[in-house]
């Protein structure tokens, strides 16, 4: 039996990326490729480095292409070695990466840290996407609410309302929802669950009318102490979301609500490629979106 492929090292990482024109080179070979044809002049050319700026310059023409654009580090100031290895950070650990803990690893200043790692929790979500799941033929999908951060004021609760959506052996959807009602947690559900899936929730009164969305519904009456029965249980995305407010109150200690989906689709990444560890830097590597030729080119 083949061993399962494992992440890379720290060890291996150093190697890959010594310097930041190892990065450069890295980003130039997998967005464009050294050779390519030229958005100015159209001829097949190769493109050489310029030094002591970022970019890469026709053989031809002169036309320069600069592999950062459209990345997060674009136009930063900070060394393109030390935003791969916040990265790296982000894709090897399990319960997250907070600002002060990039601010003491790589030596800047927290508001460089804390936007670095918001870019990266954004980058994290648009590589990840969101697929739809279920199906006649897929994976019983569970539902599940949860209650995130804030705090009782005054016996008002301020705590962010989320609704996690996960298929068995699939992929896991979140998102931040206004509200726990039937009008916002059905339209969250029907725009990333085919119709006929099978699907598995508690006996909140939010999901009492799935069926009239086309799906096999199923409950467990938690209040009951009934937490299986047969095929319907919620276990797989209440493991999710327990791991998700374990880590927040371990390394982040607080999210607010207007950032919170950002620290969602961070969770949602490292969950939809757990079983594919070694991938994680890889694709955050190499996904950036090439960005159009401009209009003068």
């Amino acid at each position: 039996m083949s061993k399962k492929p494992k992440a890379p090292t720290l060890k291996d990482f150093l190697a890959q990326f010594p310097d930041d024109d190892s990065c450069l080179d890295h980003l130039m070979a997998t967005r464009y490729g050294k050779r390519h044809e030229c958005a100015k002049c159209g001829r097949l050319a190769n493109f050489h480095r310029v030094r002591s700026r970022r970019c890469y310059e026709c053989d031809f023409c002169g036309y320069q292409v600069y592999p950062t654009a459209g990345t997060p580090f674009e136009n930063t100031r900070t060394s393109l070695r030390d935003w791969f290895h916040v990265m790296f950070m982000f894709t090897t650990s399990r319960n997250g990466v907070s600002a002060k803990e990039v601010q003491r690893t790589i030596g800047v200043t927290y508001k460089t840290a804390w936007r670095m790692c918001n870019l990266i929790r954004q980058y994290m979500g648009y590589v990840d996407g969101d697929n739809s799941l279920g199906g006649k033929g897929g994976g019983i999908v569970e539902a599940d609410k949860a209650f995130i951060g804030g705090k009782d004021k005054r016996g008002h609760d301020d705590k962010a309302i989320v609704i996690g959506i996960t298929e068995r052996g699939g992929e896991t959807v979140t998102r931040v929802i206004p509200s726990r009602r039937e009008k916002d947690v059905l339209p969250a559900i029907a725009k990333w669950v085919r119709q006929g899936s099978r699907i598995a929730t508690d006996e909140a009164k939010a999901f009492r009318n799935l069926g009239e969305y086309g799906y096999r519904h199923g409950t467990v009456n938690h209040s009951e102490g009934q937490y299986v029965s047969g095929q319907v249980h919620t276990n797989t995305i209440e493991a999710f979301w327990a791991n998700v407010k374990r880590s927040i109150e371990g390394t982040y200690v607080s999210v607010s609500k207007k950032w919170l989906q950002t620290y969602l689709w961070e969770f949602e990444f490292r969950q939809n490629l757990r079983k594919h560890p070694h991938l994680m830097l890889d694709l955050l590597l190499r996904s950036f979106p090439r960005p159009a030729p401009k209009a003068d080119a």
